[in-house]
Formats: C-alpha cells, sequence, structure tokens
C-alpha cells in the first residue's frame, strides 16, 4: 500500500471524527486551543489504537482467511464508507453538547472510530506496516479534528455532512481498487 492510498485511507476514516469535531465546534461559545487539543489527543489516539487492535486480531486470523482477503477488505471499506454516506444523507439532527469530559470524549471517540478497528483488521490481510499506518492515520485525525473544531466554531454545520460524503466515497473507491487489483484489472 502506497503512501497515496494510506493517506487517503486516513482521511476516509477521520472524517466521522472530523464531523464530531465540527458539532463540538458548533457547541461551543469560543473555540480555545485547549478544545481543539482535547478533540484532535481523543479522536486521534483513538483513531490510532483501533486499527492496531483490528490488525492484532486480524494477523491471529489471517492464515484462514488468506485466499478471500481481497473479499473481506472490499466488503469492510464498502460498508464503512456506506455506513458514512447514509450518515451524511440523513435528515436527522445531532445533539450537539458542549462537555469536554473525559467520559464525554472517550464515548465520542470510540464510535467515531469503530470503522478503523475495521480497517485494522484489513492491515493484517494486506500485510501493511502497522505502525506506521497508526502513526499516520492518528496524526492526520489529530490535525483534522483540530481543523474541525475551528471550522464547526466559525462556519457551523454546513461542511459536516459534506465530509462525512467525502470520507465515505473514498473508502469504498479504495475498496474497489483493491478487490480490482487483486482480481488481476488493475495493474
Amino acid at each position: 500500500m502506497g503512501m497515496l492510498e494510506l493517506f487517503l485511507i486516513a482521511v476516509g476514516l477521520s472524517m466521522d471524527a472530523f464531523a464530531v469535531s465540527v458539532c463540538k465546534g458548533l457547541s461551543v461559545r469560543k473555540a480555545e486551543f485547549k478544545h481543539s487539543l482535547c478533540v484532535g489527543l481523543y479522536f486521534g489516539g483513538f483513531q490510532a489504537l483501533m486499527p492496531l487492535i483490528g490488525y492484532l486480531l486480524g494477523t491471529q486470523f489471517e492464515s484462514f482467511i488468506v485466499s478471500i482477503d481481497h473479499w473481506i477488505a472490499f466488503i469492510l471499506l464498502g460498508f464503512i464508507g456506506g455506513n458514512m454516506i447514509r450518515e451524511a444523507m440523513s435528515k436527522d439532527e445531532e445533539q450537539l453538547d458542549d462537555s469536554f469530559s473525559v467520559k464525554t470524549m472517550i464515548t465520542l471517540a470510540i464510535a467515531t472510530s469503530i470503522d478503523a478497528l475495521a480497517m485494522g483488521v484489513t492491515f493484517a490481510f494486506l500485510r501493511v506496516n502497522i505502525v506506521y499506518a497508526v502513526l499516520f492515520i492518528g496524526v492526520i485525525t489529530f490535525v483534522l479534528s483540530a481543523i474541525g473544531l475551528k471550522v464547526g466554531n466559525v462556519f457551523g454545520a454546513k461542511y459536516k455532512s459534506k465530509a462525512e460524503l467525502m470520507g465515505g466515497i473514498v473508502l469504498i473507491l479504495m475498496g474497489a481498487k483493491i478487490l480490482l487489483e487483486h482480481l488481476g484489472i488493475l495493474g
């Protein structure tokens, strides 16, 4: 997996965290540096931790499913991307919560990083350098979450659904690319 592919996956995975950060930005009167640092650390940390856990789980089962790993990657990325697109298209309004408590942030960080757990399983099948990948994903998510908080505070909810939609599309396209490469359709 190349640098561009990993970057696109990192951005795609971080879109849920970005969207929640935008909502957090909407909920605070004035976005301060400590708020940006808080969302960046929680979301970036969990986005790095979850693929590592998924990778460790995936390596345990690798020998059983190596012949269908490309299908698993395609299905997982398609599912994750489809969910993100569905959420982006949903008319349901999310409740704004201005709390930055440990309980609130851990709950949000876990909720926004479940898809990264599945991606970690995929990384195990693709034999990705996991240390590099999780650090990269964590840093990208940290930066985008901190930016999302400020965007939400300044511009409002205008970009939340667009971010989720783009993230979903990127993940689906990456899944299709992996499948097509393994089937020999793409070189």
